[in-house]
């Protein structure tokens, strides 16, 4: 994580932070994403959206650098992510949809697993861990186990895990499914103010969470870009399930 770092500062006021261009993934039989053109600035506040299917998935593991493409590229500060070295992936928080969280750990000891794997070490892990503690309102359940964690609770968990280390970056799988409307509510008020120190791709099938979070959304459908468009008020987001769907296979 580098918000203070003078040289991503410097980046940032010149080109995207992220990039990806003409990225494709899956087999000819099976293509799962084909020719998705996306760009991330800092501070913008990007959504994809789609039905289950769409590709959503697929492309945020491509742009958090857990998929390669199997044509195209993604470029993170200019630099190719499938051939960067590791550390170029520090600037990237992610959290899938299912929580990376041991149920046999305590909230601290998966924060500190998370925080090594990032290579954060000593006082600069134990200051970390205890800022997400405080931002993330965890601080409470500190000492309890993640397997008894509510399903609320558990979200709060990985979202303190992908920005623990400060990323520039915030890539977030549907990050309120499963959740009740209160936890619903409670998740983005806090991804609203974290927002606000990084750029953040997000993933959802939810027209509110579109509304609430973001200020840019791309319609995937069958795995291909369909459009791109402003979030406004009165953004017609619906009017994208209201066409047919289109036959390309793709993943959720």
């Amino acid at each position: 994580g580098s918000l203070s770092c003078a040289g991503t500062v410097i980046w940032r006021r010149m080109k995207p932070l992220l990039l990806a261009r003409q990225v494709s993934y899956g087999t000819a039989r099976n293509p799962r994403l084909i020719d998705v053109d996306l760009q991330l600035a800092a501070g913008d506040r990007l959504a994809l959206l789609g039905t289950n299917g769409a590709g959503k998935s697929t492309l945020l593991q491509l742009l958090a650098g857990i998929l390669a493409p199997t044509t195209g590229e993604v470029r993170v500060l200019g630099q190719r992510l499938d051939q960067a070295a590791p550390a170029l992936r520090r600037h990237i928080g992610f959290l899938p949809q299912r929580v990376p969280a041991y149920a046999e750990l305590n909230v601290v000891e998966n924060l500190r697993w998370a925080g090594q794997l990032r290579g954060l070490r000593r006082q600069a892990l134990d200051a970390a861990i205890e800022r997400v503690l405080r931002t993330l309102q965890l601080d409470k359940v500190r000492t309890r186990l993640a397997g008894r964690l509510s399903q609320g609770m558990l979200q709060r968990l990985g979202l303190a895990q992908a920005v623990l280390h400060e990323p520039d970056i915030l890539i977030l799988d549907e990050p309120t499914a499963g959740l009740d409307p209160l936890q619903t509510e409670q998740i983005r008020e806090l991804l609203g103010a974290l927002s606000s120190h990084c750029s953040l791709i997000l993933a959802t099938h939810l027209l509110d969470d579109v509304q609430r979070l973001c200020d840019r959304v791309i319609l995937l459908d069958g795995g291909r870009k369909r459009s791109e468009h402003a979030v406004t008020p009165d953004t017609d987001l619906l009017a994208h399930f209201r066409q047919p769907a289109s036959r390309t296979g793709a993943d959720a």
